[in-house]
């Protein structure tokens, strides 16, 4: 009997052995984490924690979502847990880490001796008070991939399913910050993902679906809503700014009558207004007024096989640099610009761009992906912002499939389960005008519990 005994318990651990390969011994689990201790063109080890990982987000383990997570600085065990989700749709999670919240930014458009970018710390990260997972997401972003090729399969929806399916995975690799305070935040496009994604989480806390989220809030900024709304209020937009004229604006209103979207076609006095007001705009930088309109170095239709940049680009980029060229520069084969130009051009050139190539740079090098532990040829090139067709341009990019076109029901409803929210705009993005997000909030029937007050940093009015 003896004998008959350890026979079964030998069989039942071979057989525990082989699920606990199955779910986690291979690269397609779940989820899974590596350490990373140093960055090429990070100068010495990283002075905060930093882990990344993919995570299956779906039963076959198809769709892998790439992560960056920092722990917080200050007190990791307590401190809140948020997930960013950057716009887009298909901006790459590095871009929030490295433009805008995260511990570490590129260093203008400096190389290393190595020829990697360089990296300085951000004094101003969040993570000083906040563990951060900063997401590729959906699949076909980042770092992100689909073993299948379901890449351009991707919707509002299904975006914000799988990355639902993202958090409740990735807990597997770190349930000790279950008991920490969970917020969903991102900014732009992220605003019509994260209401999707805040209604599943919700209806799964309630029904009592593991793992229990302690969810607490969410947080969005410059949110893409709804955009027929936040096109329709870039004319009054561009008034206040003082960027179209009185006349303008007053014969926009009386012939269009505050639609600018869905425009009657015999509406011709409507529709030559709106056409003098659209090629006002093609002069502007949407996204910051006030800052120059800038071109992608790295779009395809501005690089040639030789990775040079056309003569189109050239010319008003020398220009704005106080260059002109030569009729016979402009007649010579040489008429493109190398990647070494753009190097120094990138160190000079006024945009806000002009270090977005550089992480292109850094995440293409082998050097890079090797720390970072990126899974090696099953992402062809990192790009910063997937876009499909942006630029417009039917071989850039990954198809997506805008199947929402407002999330303000989404919030309605979330405004009753009493979470908490924060919703903050610039005043200078005419893309999502903040006239569009406070006609939208005040669709929430809120009540207004403190009067509209100065936004004080260092003891200065900034907003």
């Amino acid at each position: 009997m003896a004998f008959i005994s350890l026979y079964h318990q030998y069989h039942w651990f071979l057989i525990l052995f082989v699920v606990l390969v199955l779910l986690f011994g291979s690269e397609t689990a779940l989820s899974d984490s590596f350490k990373v201790e140093s960055l090429p063109g990070f100068d010495g080890s990283l002075p905060f924690q930093l882990e990344t990982g993919y995570v299956g987000v779906d039963e076959e383990n198809d769709k892998q979502l790439f992560y960056y997570f920092f722990n917080s600085e200050r007190n990791p065990e307590e401190d809140p847990l948020v997930l960013w989700l950057t716009g887009g749709p298909r901006c790459s999670g590095l871009s929030a880490l490295a433009f805008e919240i995260g511990p570490i930014y590129f260093k203008d458009a400096e190389m290393t001796n190595g020829d990697v970018p360089s990296l300085v710390l951000n004094p101003n990260s969040w993570t000083k008070v906040a563990n951060i997972i900063f997401l590729d997401a959906p699949i076909g972003t980042g770092f992100s991939y689909s073993k299948t090729g379901q890449e351009g399969n991707m919707s509002d929806t299904i975006s914000a399913h799988d990355t639902y399916e993202f958090l409740r995975n990735w807990f597997i690799d770190y349930p000790q910050f279950l008991s920490n305070p969970l917020y969903i935040c991102g900014d732009s496009f992220s605003g019509i993902i994260i209401p999707i994604l805040l209604q599943e989480l919700i209806s799964g806390i309630e029904a009592g679906k593991e793992p229990l989220f302690n969810f607490k809030g969410y947080l969005i900024g410059n949110p893409v809503t709804d955009k027929h709304l936040e096109l329709n209020t870039q004319v009054p937009f561009a008034r206040g700014m003082g960027l179209i004229s009185y006349e303008l604006h007053t014969s926009l209103q009386r012939n269009c009558k505050g639609e600018y979207v869905n425009i009657d076609s015999s509406n011709t006095v409507c529709l030559n207004d709106y056409k003098a007001f659209l090629k006002w705009k093609s002069g502007v930088n949407t996204n910051q007024v006030l800052e120059p309109v800038c071109f992608d170095f790295l779009a395809k239709e501005n690089i040639s096989s030789d990775n040079k940049l056309s003569l189109g680009i050239k010319e008003p980029v020398l220009r704005r640099l106080g260059y002109e060229l030569s009729a016979k520069e402009k007649n010579s084969g040489d008429n493109k610009l190398s990647l070494n130009d753009k190097k120094t051009i990138l160190r000079n050139y006024n945009c806000r761009q002009r270090k977005y190539p550089i992480s292109e740079i850094w995440a293409n090098d082998h050097r890079v992906q090797k720390a970072l532990n990126v899974r090696q040829g099953l992402v062809k090139k990192w790009i910063r912002c997937n876009f499909h067709g942006i630029p417009d341009n039917p071989d850039y990019g990954v198809p997506y499939y805008y199947n929402v076109n407002s999330s303000i029901a989404y919030h309605q409803n979330i405004n009753t389960k009493g979470y908490r929210s924060l919703i903050y705009s610039g005043d200078h993005d005419m893309e999502v005008p903040h006239i569009s997000t406070e006609t939208w909030i005040r669709l929430l029937g809120s009540s207004i519990v403190d009067d509209w007050h100065w936004w004080i940093v260092d003891d200065q009015v900034a907003g």
